[in-house]
């Protein structure tokens, strides 16, 4: 099952091999006070307000050293960035020893992990769900355990993580568009346990998705998701799915972004049955790097004119 619910570098994996991560990465502590869901805390859960300002100087020289190697060319190039990684895990190996309960400063050690340049997921999701023992009520940390689950194709407990994780921080779109994605993406895995009916994994979709796009109207991508989640409702409604796809198209200032969700109108209004329409909006489309999705569309309309005309023949 495709799973884009993180994205990854796959040429920069080769970094995480040459990071020495100890066996702290297993430690697990007892449960404490909830901490701030921000991996830069105050002091609280476990931290005390120097491991809250050593935590707090680790990010910042986290993010730099990624910044740093989002700015290389090559992977000769990533390999200068090495020792300030390697220096960021260190950094991260004494504060949670030093700070067994300090839930921020495993679930930020977490995150680190699972970032592209650096994949290492296995003591990333150990680290996680240590966090996620010593405080309950982290959403990052929540969504980041769901993500790495549902790569693993884990989709069921995936999902409990997505759903805790929204209801923890209702107003983040991010955690309803998770849910809306597992859903659509892995419908056939949540129909075999019974517990989900194809109208209910319906509506859930569309009632995530579209509070994803409520809270965050500014993310063109996932209002694109929206839209397309339409197409594979176990009854599509293609005439809502059009004006969707139409106020979507009024949105996007780019050619070729607005030419992409032609197609997608064009694809609509053949499935409403309005086939002149379709092949009009199709005829519109012109950008050079849509030409063969174009083709492809138009291949399917033709290839449906002629199932079709050879069905009227055999009736005859």
């Amino acid at each position: 099952m495709n799973t884009p619910w993180n994205a990854t570098a796959a040429g920069l994996v080769w970094l995480a091999a040459g990071l020495a991560i100890t066996p702290a990465l297993h430690a697990v502590a007892p449960a404490s006070p909830p901490v701030s869901a921000s991996p830069a805390a105050d002091a609280a859960g476990g931290g005390t307000a120097k491991a809250a300002a050593d935590l707090k100087e680790l990010v910042g020289r986290q993010r730099a050293a990624l910044a740093e190697a989002a700015a290389k060319q090559s992977l000769e190039e990533l390999e200068d960035v090495r020792p300030k990684l390697q220096r960021v895990v260190d950094g991260y190996e004494a504060l949670v020893k030093a700070n067994p309960d300090f839930a921020a400063a495993w679930a930020a050690y977490g995150l680190f992990l699972c970032e592209p340049v650096i994949e290492n997921r296995k003591p990333a999701m150990a680290l996680l769900l240590t966090a996620n023992r010593l405080d309950g009520d982290l959403p990052v940390v929540k969504n980041q355990i769901g993500v790495l689950l549902a790569e693993e194709g884990r989709v069921i407990e995936a999902l409990n993580y997505f759903l805790a994780a929204s209801d923890l921080a209702p107003e983040a779109p991010l955690y309803h568009f998770q849910i809306g994605l597992l859903l659509d993406e892995a419908r056939d895995v949540f129909l075999r346990t019974k517990a989900w009916t194809p109208a209910t994994i319906d509506r859930t979709v569309l009632q995530a998705f579209h509070r994803a796009v409520e809270l965050a109207p500014e993310r063109t991508d996932y209002a694109y998701r929206a839209a397309e989640a339409y197409n594979t409702l176990a009854e599509p409604r293609w005439e809502e799915a059009y004006a969707t796809w139409s106020k979507l198209e009024a949105r996007l200032k780019g050619e070729t972004e607005r030419q992409t969700v032609r197609l997608q109108m064009a694809r609509t209004q053949w499935k409403i049955g309005h086939a002149a329409a379709a092949r009009e909006l199709a005829a519109s489309v012109d950008e050079g790097t849509l030409k063969g999705q174009k083709a492809k569309l138009l291949a399917e309309f033709d290839a449906e004119d002629a199932a079709d005309a050879a069905a009227k023949n055999a009736g005859k």
